[in-house]
């Protein structure tokens, strides 16, 4: 065996959501945030087309997130629809982490490589983000606001018309136990075809 199977498998195991909220006020380091992102980067990627682009916000950086989703909440959303714990979630969350990273998915020009494989592809990038986060002891969050896919976003995060942020990742030291969790027995999701 070329590593150690027990250990990748108690990773994958404990990987978990760990949200802004259960963050403590430990930095997180900048060193630390680059091999976090070199390590999403080794994603599968057909055709090599590594479509996933990263915008970190940290610092002064978060405050300037927060302020626009807690305006393009407001801007975007129906009166009746708005939610004061949706909008105090999105203003404060940025607010609570050490770093925060829109992902992004950058449309190859010639459109050889489907959309949905592309999207895939930055899917696999945040899973290797999130891993890397588990085993450097960081809490780790997945958002996905509907206001994400909107094209205001797009505008804030300098993306192309055919780009898509597909997610706002929360980084941060956990101020919890870590969580445990579980999943069903492999018989209910897996079928075995056998002729």
């Amino acid at each position: 065996m070329r590593y150690n199977l027990s250990e990748i498998t108690e990773l994958i195991k404990n990987r978990r959501t760990i949200y802004p909220e259960q963050f403590s006020d430990r930095k997180v380091h900048k060193e630390q945030i680059e091999l976090l992102l070199n390590n999403a980067q080794w994603a599968p990627t057909h055709g090599n087309t590594q479509p996933w682009r990263f915008k970190v916000f940290t610092e002064k950086g978060t405050q300037k997130l927060s302020d626009f989703l807690g305006k393009t909440y407001l801007d975007e959303t129906k009166k009746e629809d708005q939610n004061d714990l949706k909008l105090a979630k999105l203003i404060t969350r940025p607010l609570k982490s050490s770093v925060v990273i829109a992902i992004c998915m950058e449309r190859q020009k010639e459109e050889k490589i489907l959309e949905i494989e592309e999207i895939e592809a930055v899917a696999c990038a945040i899973q290797n983000l999130h891993l890397s986060c588990t085993a450097y002891g960081l809490g780790g969050f997945w958002a996905t606001p509907k206001i994400i896919y909107s094209q205001k976003t797009n505008a804030f995060l300098g993306l192309g018309e055919k780009d898509k942020c597909l997610g706002l990742f929360y980084i941060g030291y956990p101020s919890i136990e870590w969580p445990k969790s579980h999943r069903k027995p492999l018989e209910y999701s897996t079928e075995w075809i056998n002729q």
